[in-house]
């Protein structure tokens, strides 16, 4: 029987904490789920083997267990026994404490169909403190899912509902608006079921916001160029500009230098969960010089030019 490497299958060194099993065990689960692979039977036979994996080392008792059993995998395969003693004692020299101890099966993992070695590893195994019956008696909290969401940036700012398909329910929920790349949302109780009795748990989407060409976002403000002419630029006035919250109306003052910035409050993005805030809009002013002079405006260019006999 082929000893199974539970921590090279989850991908962790073995002195991973619980907390970063469980969030690779949340990554891993979300890629290889069946839902996602429908038909891919490596995918199907990977995911099973992330379940076996995870129901030993997410809990310390099991994993310390299985520790031990890593230790001595090849002195008890040599012994030729067809399971894993009840007293462990021979192959890790300690006493073997049956007082206060259980039994754990399969059933303590919701039968799920897992391999010969796990099945020979638990049959008949006693260890652990506290009363028989304590672990299946205690309700088991529904593991926590994780996905990408990408929205598109018009999407982040006005905010959007999203509908997705996981485990063969249609699950509809709200964007707010102003959120952020890489921000996480949680929808509450559409992770895996609960056992005997326990929550659900909770699917946790990573939020990818899709880049917009005329912006460039910092925290809630944003930042955009507007070309104007060189004559706009030297007489000043007013030009239309396109915004996410429609078309505005903006003065141009007379004189106004390339690069020089506009601020316009509250045209930035909405701020987070917090209505009626918005960030700023800062527009940087692109002067556009003339091309293809005719004579006239050549001459008349020279004009203006000896009018200024420093520049």
């Amino acid at each position: 029987m082929e000893y199974k490497d539970y921590y090279k299958i989850m991908g962790v060194p073995k002195d991973a904490s619980q907390e970063e099993i469980k969030k690779q065990y949340r990554k891993l689960a979300v890629r290889y789920h069946p839902d996602k692979n429908p038909g891919n039977k490596q995918a199907e036979e990977k995911f099973k083997e992330l379940g076996e994996a995870y129901a030993v080392l997410s809990h310390p008792e099991t994993r310390k267990k299985y520790d031990t059993l890593g230790a001595n995998w090849k002195q008890y395969e040599q012994s030729g026994q067809s399971q894993y003693p009840s007293d462990s004692s021979q192959w890790t020299g300690q006493r073997s404490r049956t007082q206060n101890s259980r039994t754990y099966t399969s059933e303590d993992f919701e039968g799920a169909d897992f391999s010969e070695f796990f099945n020979s590893f638990f049959s008949g195994t006693r260890f652990g403190q506290g009363k028989p019956g304590d672990y299946k008696s205690n309700p088991i909290k529904g593991e926590d899912y994780e996905a990408k969401l990408t929205v598109t940036f018009e999407e982040a700012y006005q905010g959007t509902e999203k509908l997705i398909s996981l485990n063969n329910e249609k699950i509809k929920f709200t964007v707010p608006p102003g959120v952020s790349n890489g921000q996480i949302l949680r929808v509450k109780g559409k992770g895996s079921k609960g056992r005997r009795g326990g929550e659900s748990g909770h699917l946790y989407l990573e939020v990818e916001v899709e880049p917009d060409p005329r912006y460039v976002r910092i925290k809630d403000d944003l930042y955009t160029d507007l070309h104007v002419s060189l004559y706009h630029a030297v007489l000043g006035g007013e030009t239309t500009i396109s915004t996410l919250k429609g078309s505005f109306k903006i003065k141009i003052p007379p004189e106004t230098q390339n690069g020089k910035t506009l601020r316009l409050k509250g045209l930035g993005m909405p701020v987070y969960l917090r209505k009626g805030e918005s960030g700023s809009l800062f527009v940087k002013i692109l002067v556009d010089i003339p091309q293809n002079l005719n004579a006239e405006e050549i001459s008349l260019f020279k004009k203006l030019a000896s009018l200024r006999p420093e520049i």
